[in-house]
């Protein structure tokens, strides 16, 4: 048996690469082309494979280490391989090799050697080109991009069960086991021996606390609904991976609400009931144009400008809240918005919804006019960078400069992703749309 470093392979223009991930530890059996950690650049993440077979006797690396071409990963304890072990023989692709060959006559004294032998038993420049998705060994099969999904939202991978051809765990798979831990229908096997409840362990947070409700009175329980199900797994993502910030304002709407409250006499026999929140859209439509940047969507260390005004709003069903989306809303006028919402809301309540319905949206207004309240903090619905929540208006008295005035306000909350957006720009944001609401006629400009 010999001992075979496993140093780091030609990466391409790759340098300090980062150790994010070991997938050996001393003791294992390695088989060629089998990866042995992954690591990760400002660009892409990789993973390092095993140019020969054995065992791991020694890691080299740990954590975080920084590594460049040529860099000890690890050592085995293994056989030879002879085309490796001759310096003069042309290199030979390892699927010609095999993976733990008998030394041949002539070479056990470069066995014996335990110096110099491994510097020429495991030749980095030989390797062929890797591929992170092959199977390898008891590892879960699975991309580097997969891998690095599953890390960000703290999923084990040895958990997931693959659907992808040869049992591959797709991100389709991570996604779905996360869904299914969120919503209850599943535990990590972390989560279940710490006595947890949604992965909280991972944060570094204590166990869910379990309760025997029953023993301080009577109870009843009952299952969540399909929607809180899903919307809760997305809310809590939402959440805990975009940093939140509200800014609070309230929009004088006095003259808007007189305007709205003619305009359905009028057009009381035409059956469309105009709402505030039709208003509310076109008024988006407007600061949005303004204000480009929230109406983006973050893609990695790109933002997404979309030249298309799709706005989503919540409604309110038996089941849960949904929110179906108006179409190039800048191109609609305030009548067809309203008869297009009320459609939507109808259909929201009868469970007729369909998916293409609730995509595309690129900003969303969450209404409580009709119940009350007076500032809240909407959760963000990722990919989009910003939310609108507004409560009932109310008459307050107001100062025009001479003497109090009464006039309807209206409260605005909007929560924004500081990563693309800032208090600065968020504050002008609401000013504009508590400016075009004060004075409808700004919409034309």
């Amino acid at each position: 048996m010999a001992l075979i470093e496993v140093k780091v392979p030609d990466i391409g223009d790759f340098k300090d690469v980062a150790v994010i991930e070991l997938l050996v530890k001393p003791g294992d059996t390695v088989k060629v082309e089998q990866s042995l950690i992954t690591v990760e650049s400002d660009k892409a993440s990789m993973e390092i494979p095993s140019a020969s077979a054995g065992v791991v006797k020694e890691l080299k690396v740990k954590l975080g280490d920084k590594l460049n071409i040529g860099d000890l990963v690890l050592v085995l304890e293994g056989a030879v391989d002879p085309a490796a072990a001759a310096p003069s023989a042309p290199a030979v692709a390892p699927a010609a090799m095999p993976a733990a060959a008998s030394p041949q006559p002539g070479t056990s004294a470069a066995v014996a050697m335990p110096a110099p032998a491994p510097e020429r038993l495991a030749p980095t420049a030989s390797l062929p080109p890797h591929q992170p998705g092959a199977p390898s060994g008891a590892l879960p099969h699975a991309s580097p991009s997969v891998r690095k999904f599953a890390r960000e939202l703290g999923v084990p991978l040895d958990e997931v069960k693959g659907t992808g051809p040869k049992s591959r765990i797709t991100q389709e798979d991570v996604q779905a086991f996360t869904k299914a831990v969120m919503s209850g229908e599943a535990s990590t096997k972390a989560a279940s021996a710490k006595g947890g409840v949604g992965g909280g362990e991972a944060l570094g947070l204590l166990p869910w606390p379990k309760v025997d409700f029953a023993k301080f009175g009577p109870v009843e329980r009952k299952d969540l609904g399909r929607i809180k199900k899903i919307s809760g797994a997305n809310l809590h993502r939402n959440w805990v991976m975009i940093p939140h910030v509200t800014n609070h304002d309230d929009a004088d709407i006095t003259e808007l609400e007189a305007f709205r409250v003619q305009m359905n006499k009028e057009n009381e026999k035409s059956g469309i009931k105009i709402t505030m929140l039709a208003f509310l859209i076109k008024a988006c439509v407007a600061a949005l144009k303004k204000f480009p940047e929230f109406n983006s969507s973050l893609d990695g260390e790109q933002l997404v400008f979309k030249q298309y005004f799709h706005i989503g709003f919540a409604a309110d069903t038996p089941n849960g809240l949904v929110v179906p989306v108006i179409k190039d809303a800048d191109k609609k006028g305030i009548l067809q918005i309203s008869q297009e919402m009320s459609e939507m809301a109808r259909k929201a309540r009868e469970g007729k919804l369909g998916p293409a319905d609730m995509q595309g949206a690129g900003f969303t207004i969450s209404s409580l006019g009709g119940i009350g309240g007076r500032y809240f903090t909407p959760i963000i619905n990722a990919p989009e960078v910003a939310i609108l929540g507004v409560c009932k208006s109310q008459t307050e008295p107001v100062w025009d400069g001479k003497q109090f005035q009464p006039r309807l306000m209206l409260p605005l909350s909007l929560s924004w992703d500081h990563r693309v957006i800032d208090g600065a720009s968020a504050a002008r944001f609401n000013a504009f749309l508590g400016q075009v609401l004060a004075d409808f006629r700004r919409v034309l400009l």
